[in-house]
């Protein structure tokens, strides 16, 4: 699965809010109906409906219908496409003081060139 930067846009915008995390938690545990995951977060059906919608408009969660009841699990494919993009910066990371300091070098670094410094 390639992920597209409006799936990005999608996942990180579903992913800004404290709620919507904390139901892709629960549901990285075990699947859940709506109901319980309304009660476990303490909201209201219309509320957890609409964290429900945002989450699978982005990819983020899967439903299946058993019954009449709707159980949700997490998109692990969209997890692992998002997990994807952020990893392509790793090898970029160390730590923030050993950035600090080699962009710091390549500020202050002064190469004499034809008697110039640069």
């Amino acid at each position: 699965m390639t992920t597209t930067p409006k799936d990005l846009d999608d996942i990180f915008e579903a992913l800004g809010n404290q709620h919507r995390r904390e139901i892709i938690y629960i549901l990285s545990l075990q699947p859940h109906s709506i109901s319980q995951l309304a009660f476990k977060r303490n909201l209201s059906l219309p509320a957890i409906h609409k964290h429900i919608k945002v989450l699978k408009d982005a990819g983020l969660i899967i439903d299946k219908k058993i019954g009449r009841t709707h159980f949700l699990t997490i998109n692990r494919q969209a997890l692992r496409g998002l997990q994807e993009w952020l990893m392509q910066y790793h090898t970029y990371w160390g730590n923030d003081k050993e950035t600090l300091t080699n962009y710091e070098y390549h500020l202050t670094k002064k190469v004499v060139k034809g008697g110039e410094k640069k």
